[in-house]
């Protein structure tokens, strides 16, 4: 981690162009402003937030097997991670109101208080969180799912965030800035108030401008990217604070509709169409900062990303390898695995037509990548052991060995991974959602019609397990089966397919149901099969170990180690047997010739 953390680069207030740079260069990553030093400690002191590396995907309706869209997020926390789903209802408010703003730290609990549901209200030892600031309400806002983000309303429309990179950063009122809004505020706005997708982009757009938007503010830089989408289409979303820290700088590019997308902590917009506003959503100050800045000038094609990127972050490769991971994964075959610049040079399209149209289970799929089967295949070489066990931890502080892992899309350090399937038949979009990480999560539905969330899936503290949570169950399970991965991952995939494909069939039958049935019974029907998911991922962990502790099978026989991997390892150079010692008979033999 303090390879990464040394990378960080934070404002003097309001606001820096992150690294300031003269075009080609950089300033060295040494570099310290407003009195913080690049540690975790004096960060937090600072009032920058610990973030998020996640990846984000998006499906066209053409480019589905069912006509629906999808998008989804994985969010790949690095802290404290708040992992629970949580469902705010409707609500109507007076003429007048104001709705409070809070400032997100992200990590658990990332907001205590009332007015938003049960699932935030203060626990013991626990005090309601104060607004940094407040904006004019509306009359009604609309009940949806929220997961640290807004991931799903009651009209179907979804979002997926991914942190980016970016030339300009701040942080919020009350924490040295002057930007009220974060992208985690910006979707829950979204979600209370827009129906369509077009609708939230310029919505959260313009709610940017006017109250100021500030980011991360990690090492992953001060910029956000949304996917954002309803049953028609998706749009890819772009923000950063501007170059005052008081408003933001945005884009958004529609997804065509036989076309898929990925973006993995970086901006991926390029050319803007400004005459094209079926295509292309922006503010004015795209131009003018950019014009202002000597970036770009009146005549030239602006490119978004080479523009307000800073580029990939952490290390080369930390966003393109997944970029060409999941394209590959959507069947683009042919696509550079190599480059010299992302952000300069535009090497993976913005979005693409895949060869096949996709299913849900396809994302699913996508989000537990590992790059099997290609050259950068985590399951392979010594780093992976002798049971293939693709997952790479954080290096220690004390680490004093230069290098770097390849960043998977698959990741130990997932908090959560949802996938919308924005629809309009049945009980209009559904939610699928998966706590801890991807390869050992089972991913449940939920509905736009339903109105609740299953208990075990608000029940989240990740300092202390709780056989009552579905993060906890998914968290063991995921550990466990480290302890021979290749084996113990045939079983958790079993059971993974089996109750994915319950969870698919079970949706299909209540679409079905006629007449149509109502929120109670619809919650009802996914908390029965949360329940056994929950159940069937708790007993997963004595099975595994049953079956494969202490290197022996269940049924008596070691099972050894792979012949490449003792090869590796110098097995053969080990001991050598014991001297031979001369056969008895021959000795005696002997004596009596003599």
């Amino acid at each position: 981690a303090k390879a990464i953390w040394t990378r960080a680069f934070f404002p003097p207030l309001p606001s820096l162009r992150l690294p300031a740079r003269v075009r080609g260069g950089r300033v060295p990553s040494t570099m310290s402003t407003h009195g913080c030093s690049p540690s975790l400690l004096l960060l937090l002191s600072c009032g920058i937030r610990l973030a998020q590396a996640c990846t984000t995907l998006a499906v066209g309706r053409r480019a589905s097997a069912d006509g629906s869209v999808l998008l989804s997020h994985s969010g790949d926390f690095v802290g404290n991670a708040d992992a629970r789903l949580c469902y705010i209802p409707a609500a109507d408010h007076a003429p007048g109101s104001r709705r409070p703003i809070y400032w997100d730290k992200e990590d658990h609990p990332f907001f205590v208080g009332p007015g938003r549901g049960n699932c935030y209200l203060p626990k013991p030892g626990e005090h309601p969180y104060e607004p940094i600031g407040w904006i004019p309400q509306v009359n009604h806002t609309f009940a949806y799912y929220e997961a640290v983000y807004g991931v799903m309303n009651e009209h179907g429309l979804g979002m997926g965030e991914t942190t980016c990179s970016g030339v300009f950063a701040t942080t919020a009122i009350g924490h040295g800035g002057k930007a009220l809004l974060s992208i985690e505020t910006l979707t829950r706005l979204g979600m209370e108030r827009s129906k369509t997708a077009r609708e939230a982009v310029k919505l959260m757009g313009s709610l940017a401008e006017s109250y100021g938007f500030y980011g991360a503010g990690s090492f992953e830089g001060g910029a956000e990217s949304l996917m954002v989408g309803d049953p028609q289409e998706v749009f890819v979303f772009h923000v950063l604070p501007d170059p005052s820290g008081t408003s933001a700088i945005w884009a958004a590019q529609r997804v065509p509709d036989d076309h898929v997308a990925v973006v993995a902590n970086m901006f991926v917009i390029r050319e803007i169409d400004f005459a094209d506003s079926m295509t292309f959503l922006f503010s004015d100050n795209v131009r003018t900062v950019a014009e202002a800045k000597g970036w770009w000038h009146l005549g030239e094609p602006l490119d978004f990303t080479a523009v307000y990127s800073d580029g990939e972050y952490a290390q080369k490769f930390y966003s393109g390898r997944r970029m060409w991971g999941a394209y590959r994964r959507f069947g683009l075959t042919g696509l550079p695995d190599n480059y010299t610049d992302l952000r300069h040079d535009a090497v993976y399209p913005v979005t693409a037509k895949p060869p096949a149209t996709l299913k849900v289970q396809d994302i699913f799929g996508v989000h537990r990548d590992y790059y099997e089967g290609t050259k950068y295949d985590l399951t392979k070489g010594l780093a992976a052991g002798p049971w293939g066990d693709p997952d790479r931890f954080m290096m220690s502080n004390d680490n004093k060995v230069s290098g770097g892992w390849e960043r998977s899309i698959g990741i130990y350090r997932t908090m959560t991974t949802h996938v919308v399937q924005a629809r309009s038949v049945g009980q209009g979009s559904v939610l699928w959602f998966g706590p801890h990480a991807t390869a050992g999560t089972c991913f449940i539905p939920l509905t736009a019609r339903s109105s609740a969330v299953p208990v075990p899936y608000q029940t989240v503290d990740p300092k202390n397990l709780s056989r009552d949570s579905a993060y906890w169950a998914h968290r063991t399970v995921f550990n466990i089966a480290k302890i021979k991965y290749a084996y113990a991952m045939r079983d958790v995939r079993a059971v993974q397919a089996k109750f994915e494909a319950e969870g698919a069939a079970l949706v299909a039958s209540l679409d079905a149901a006629s007449p149509p049935l109502g929120a109670a019974a619809l919650n009802a029907a996914y908390a029965e099969h949360a329940a056994r998911v929950l159940q069937a991922f708790w007993a997963l962990p004595d099975q595994i170990v049953e079956r494969y502790a202490d290197g022996w099978l269940a049924d008596g026989a070691p099972i050894g180690y792979p012949e490449g991997w003792l090869r590796a390892v110098g097995y053969m150079d080990g001991p050598p047997p014991p001297p031979q010692q001369p056969d008895p008979s021959q000795q005696q033999q002997q004596q009596q010739q003599q």
